[in-house]
């Protein structure tokens, strides 16, 4: 009677623990899918707003590259004689005539004949640069959008003066040829579009053409407010009705980084794209949430149904139970040591201390070199905190880490380290290697080899059609550094497993040579 008692107990106490769990998984579930929307709306605005940066400076880059004329200019001033000035302008002129942007481009010596870039230019074209010089004569730079018939052009104006000689340079960029070649660039940004107008609204660029010339402020829903910034934050962000779209929008307005010139860009991004993505997020919760409601009644269901078979074998059950957990906790264990090494070989702290004192010796040297220094850095570890889950990667992948990994390294040591990576086969580019190869070769050319600026360490890399060459010359120290061979085993490990006999290590005439086969994977 007291067993029967006691069962009955610790089957309420089952169906009370069972009931409560359920309870406590579902509101889980619940509060997980709403977190998970949550982080997917932060997610998408902080994508749209890093796109958004990427195409300010895109665009200021692709719009910079026209004002690359006045530095020619400057620099034929500088070294040209008096009497060689105009024909080698006029060789610029012509040569800048070539692009196809260019609608014309002329210049004045002094106060001489104003000459042009080509012989077919119009009375009109003539009449107007002189027109523009004589009313601008004392101005240094002017960019500004005029009409030019039924067109519009961006005219670029500047002024050098040199010792006695002044010139005078104008040239006209055909803003209509300008979209045409914006839209022949691979922008990488398919799902947003961008347009730039000036201070007074004017559109200077815009994917739709016929926007071009009129006043932004009046063709679309931007206002002048919008180019207004704070000190805390440069760029204005609001949701808005799309003149192009016809559909809300995602809009970030921020001044042009242009010389010269008080430009805006906005760039724009479909509000729906944004909501379709928190949209498939919620209705995949909402089905994650369903399930798991359901398949947790089932498993009440049958847990209730076995509940008096199982009690019966309970004693056995807690014996295997016992069992497995040590076993599985001996395994996860074994495994935690095993990648616990893994990880200590692969992020050697050594490196990252002294490429971290590297960096600090930069900051007061060296900035722009730091600022690369810090980069790569930064990319180095996040290619390692990220291994493939087969520990093979694409050879141009591994290429690309080490050349920032060697990067790193002769900025420490300067002129004791040499590397040269040599591409005798661009196909071999698309084959496999295992997960950080050169690394480890080049790695242990450094632990074990002595490397002055007399003797320095010479490292390169061949690149054939089915294998890697590696080889540097023997310098070894006296006292070499206890090495694990860790990294040696791993290359083996996984040349095996893909049936790869054919890893070759030797030392020859004074040099250590490393054969890495590479591998092909057929999908």
């Amino acid at each position: 009677m007291k067993f029967r008692l006691k069962k009955i107990t610790s089957q309420r106490a089952f169906v009370i623990y069972v009931i409560v769990s359920i309870l406590i998984t579902v509101s889980s579930v619940y509060m997980l899918s709403n977190l998970i929307t949550d982080l997917t709306e932060k997610a998408n605005e902080d994508t749209a707003q890093r796109n958004f940066v990427k195409k300010q400076e895109f665009m200021s880059q692709e719009f910079s590259k026209f004002l690359e004329q006045e530095n020619r200019i400057k620099h034929v001033l500088k070294i040209s004689r008096p009497e060689d000035l105009a024909s080698n302008i006029h060789v610029l002129s012509s040569v800048q005539n070539i692009n196809l942007l260019v609608a014309d481009n002329w210049f004045q010596i002094n106060d001489n004949q104003i000459q042009f870039g080509t012989d077919s230019i119009s009375d009109a074209v003539k009449k107007d640069a002189a027109d523009f010089i004589q009313k601008n004569k004392d101005q240094e730079h002017i960019s500004i959008i005029i009409p030019q018939g039924k067109e519009w052009v961006w005219r670029i104006y500047f002024k050098l003066t040199s010792k006695n000689t002044t010139v005078r340079y104008g040239y006209d960029i055909s803003l209509k040829k300008l979209l045409a070649y914006f839209s022949t660039l691979d922008i990488r940004s398919t799902n947003n579009y961008a347009f730039i107008f000036d201070k007074s609204g004017r559109c200077i660029f815009h994917p739709e053409s016929n926007f071009i010339g009129k006043n932004i402020y009046e063709i679309s829903s931007t206002r002048s407010i919008d180019t207004i910034f704070t000190q805390k934050q440069d760029y204005v962000k609001r949701v808005t009705m799309s003149e192009y779209l016809k559909l809300d929008v995602i809009r970030f307005t921020k001044k042009l980084d242009l010389k010269n010139s008080h430009w805006f860009i906005c760039v724009n991004f479909p509000k729906n794209v944004v909501d379709e993505n928190v949209t498939s997020i919620k209705k995949y919760s909402t089905w994650i949430y369903s399930i798991t409601t359901v398949m947790l009644l089932l498993i009440f269901y049958l847990f209730s149904y076995a509940n008096r078979r199982a009690y019966r074998e309970k004693g056995i059950a807690i014996k295997e139970k016992n069992r497995l957990l040590v076993e599985n906790e001996k395994i996860v264990k074994e495994k935690a040591l095993m990648q616990l090494q893994q990880l200590k070989e692969q992020i050697n702290p050594h490196f990252l201390f002294n490429s971290l004192n590297s960096l600090y010796m930069l900051v007061g040297s060296d900035v722009k070199t730091a600022q690369k220094f810090t980069l790569n850095l930064s990319r180095i570890y996040r290619y390692l905190i990220d291994p493939p889950q087969k520990n093979i990667v694409p050879l141009k992948d591994e290429l690309l880490f080490i050349e920032k990994y060697i990067f790193l390294q002769q900025t420490r040591f300067k002129e004791e380290l040499f590397f040269s990576i040599k591409i005798e086969n661009e196909t071999a580019l698309e084959k496999h290697i295992p997960y950080l190869a050169f690394q480890i070769v080049v790695e242990n050319a450094i632990k074990h080899n002595r490397a002055t600026q007399e003797n320095p360490l010479i490292t390169g890399i061949l690149i054939q059609e089915n294998q890697v060459i590696i080889s540097n010359n023997l310098q070894k120290k006296a006292q070499s550094e206890p090495g694990t061979n860790f990294g040696l085993k791993y290359l083996s490990s996984i040349y095996n497993f893909y049936s790869r006999t054919n890893l070759t290590i030797s030392e020859k005439d004074g040099k250590f040579v490393c054969i890495l086969p590479l591998i092909s994977i057929h999908s």
